[in-house]
């Protein structure tokens, strides 16, 4: 059977959630070692903060974007362990795009622990805490949202920027335009607009000054070919040289998350089952919505990894 893996980003956090793959002392072994690793790469205990919280702590961007790197790269090895093969190709959601590019060997894993550190650093200081915004538009097609945010703007910042599933697309901007946008967008039909609890407008012209920050960090550590394609949010490709891999990286801060066209890429590259390896259920509720006959199915704890261990044996 042909798979691809999918790696969750922020959002997908919760106090105490790698307790569920620890289903034997092995996979224990594997989770506390994967975390101890991360921990020493970045000069604190990144368990003790997942294990017991606070629940405030382990949701502010700079701990939530090594502990979901972490997590991934946590499970992925769990599923290795446990006798799974590698999938076919691989891709990850915002954040998750670097757990996808450590499980395929393009980055090493305390390199990109620091990274993506860094990254939620520069993203934070790139926007004043309150200056900009989220929203989720909810039963709006694409070109709807798009419309509303370039009518929305009126000189700020105002984008589409997570296309996450048909009907579902994030905006972000500045925080006025973000709610000028949510108006509009009721206005034009859609069913609902919700801001994000986010202190940060990911994915929008906003994060260009982090963006060159990244560049620089990304420009002194080793990127290497990924063992199997890797699917990047900006341009739904997969790239083979480190410079590639680098530009895509930096891009990705200022650009859309195309997840829709990156499921449809994998269903039309032959992928049969995609697998969500990290906790919580995130990206396989969206690809419920987006994709049919290719289940996609998460790696949320020690049993539902066991299952499709069976599955992609079949």
């Amino acid at each position: 059977m042909k798979f691809a893996f999918v790696f969750p980003g922020q959002g997908s956090q919760s106090v105490g959630m790698m307790a569920a793959y620890s289903a034997t002392e092995g996979d224990a072994a594997v989770i506390r070692d994967t975390f101890a690793e991360a921990s020493n790469a970045l000069g604190f205990d990144l368990r003790d903060m997942l294990a017991n919280g606070p629940a405030d702590a382990l949701n502010q961007t700079v701990n939530t974007q090594p502990v979901m790197l972490a997590a991934g790269v946590a499970v992925y090895r769990l599923w290795l362990a446990r006798g799974g093969t590698p999938p076919a190709l691989m891709a990850g959601h915002s954040l998750g795009e670097y757990s996808a590019l450590v499980c395929a060997g393009a980055l090493d894993f305390a390199d990109a622990i620091r990274l993506v550190r860094l990254r939620a650093e520069a993203m934070q200081s790139a926007v004043p805490e309150g200056v900009g915004a989220m929203a989720a538009v909810l039963g709006l097609d694409d070109d709807g949202v798009r419309a509303a945010c370039a009518e929305a703007a009126q000189g700020e910042v105002l984008e589409a920027v997570n296309f996450n599933s048909p009907g579902q697309v994030v905006i972000a901007g500045n925080k006025a335009a973000v709610e000028r946008g949510m108006a509009l967008a009721k206005e034009k039909g859609a069913k609902r607009a919700l801001p994000l609890p986010v202190s940060v407008p990911s994915h929008c012209a906003l994060m260009r000054p982090a963006a060159e920050k990244l560049r620089v960090a990304l420009a002194a550590i080793e990127v290497r070919a990924p063992s199997m394609p890797v699917l990047h949010n900006a341009d739904v490709a997969a790239h083979a040289t480190a410079d590639a891999i680098r530009d895509a990286l930096a891009r990705q801060l200022y650009s859309p998350v195309r997840w829709v066209e990156s499921m449809f890429a994998l269903r039309d590259q032959g992928v049969q089952l995609i697998a969500e390896c990290g906790p919580g259920k995130v990206l396989a509720g969206l690809n419920k919505r987006t994709l049919e006959g290719v289940p996609t199915l998460a790696l949320a704890d020690a049993a539902t990894l066991a299952d499709v261990l069976e599955k992609t044996k079949a």
